[in-house]
């Protein structure tokens, strides 16, 4: 196992879930609770048994006041005072292995790491619901866009499995509503010459459920392709 020099950093951990009960319930017993201070979840209204899990379990979540990814990250930074938080998603994609790598990241000083699912020796997508490869293709065409743009250094710009450090988040002002807040994170870091970790994760198959609308190829194309021309022509103090 990793060991990781800590640096009394405070780290919570926020789970994000809407209609997820498979996957949490799977996932849940896998994470390393010691990693973090405080767990949370920020949850969209889900309605199959979720919301029963947490009670179940002792886990304090909230319903979100605003729907959108993006919204979530917001709130859960409003729910906590501590240092950072690493975002993990109910769905099944993310593996829990990972988080002691974002910790670690974390307490070296780095303001924001990337799980990163391409280009990077040792990662991995889940592409069992992209026959054609067409989110991928996006998903890497975004991120070669903003290294070329704002020197990003990120090969997958747009990974939701990602940790914040409060001083960050502050200081990106990010606004975006839903998945586009990832990518906005992302060109916002850079544009403030905030330290960036990405490596290399593996992303799992979905565990029950479906891909969210927001989430699919062509809605989510229209979504970062604005973010990115407003990214664009915004300044630097946004």
């Amino acid at each position: 196992m990793m060991r990781i020099n800590l640096i009394n950093m405070k780290i919570d951990l926020c789970i994000l879930t809407w209609n997820e009960i498979d996957g949490i319930s799977e996932l849940f017993p896998k994470i390393n609770k010691k990693l973090f201070s405080n767990i949370f979840a920020m949850d969209r209204g889900s309605e199959d048994g979720t919301l029963d899990y947490y009670k179940n379990h002792n886990i304090p979540f909230f319903v979100q006041n605003k729907p959108g990814r993006g919204n979530a990250f917001i709130e859960a930074f409003e729910r906590t005072e501590n240092d950072a938080i690493v975002f993990f998603s109910g769905d099944g994609n993310e593996n829990p292995e990972d988080l002691e790598t974002f910790v670690k990241f974390l307490n070296e000083g780095y303001d924001l790491v990337i799980g990163g699912r391409f280009i990077l020796k040792g990662s991995k997508s889940d592409n069992s619901d992209d026959f054609f490869r067409l989110r991928w293709l996006g998903n890497i065409f975004f991120s070669i866009i903003a290294r070329l743009i704002w020197k990003t250094g990120v090969y997958d710009s747009i990974n939701g499995y990602r940790g914040i450090t409060r001083r960050a988040m502050y200081k990106m002002k990010l606004d975006a509503q839903k998945h586009e807040i990832e990518l906005q994170s992302t060109i916002r870091a850079a544009k403030l010459n905030l330290r960036i970790k990405e490596f290399p994760t593996k992303e799992l198959e979905r565990v029950g459920g479906e891909r969210k609308y927001t989430a699919g190829t062509f809605t989510l194309g229209k979504t970062l392709s604005k973010m990115l021309i407003q990214e664009i022509f915004k300044r630097k103090d946004f």
